[in-house]
């Protein structure tokens, strides 16, 4: 299985890095990871999904909006 490793996206705090991977099927999954360093004490977590698409891309957009929720960023408040 060959999986792809993004670059990190700020998010609030933390950084989300989202992760996709082939099955032997040849659908993709997806995982990422959230981190944090600051004065209050590291945080890294690693989230893997159990659901399967069909592209990379969808995938990605899945890892992606996982973090963002993950992170509180759906709670920020906008202008």
């Amino acid at each position: 299985m060959n999986q792809n490793f993004e670059s990190a996206i700020p998010m609030g705090n933390y950084m989300v890095s989202p992760a996709t991977q082939e099955t032997s099927k040849g659908l993709y999954r997806a995982s990422i990871a959230v981190q944090r360093s600051q004065s209050k004490g590291a945080y890294c977590r690693v989230f893997n999904f159990d659901c399967e698409f069909v592209s990379r891309e969808a995938a990605r957009v899945y890892a992606i909006t996982q973090g963002w929720l993950e992170t509180g960023s759906a709670n920020a408040q906008t202008c």
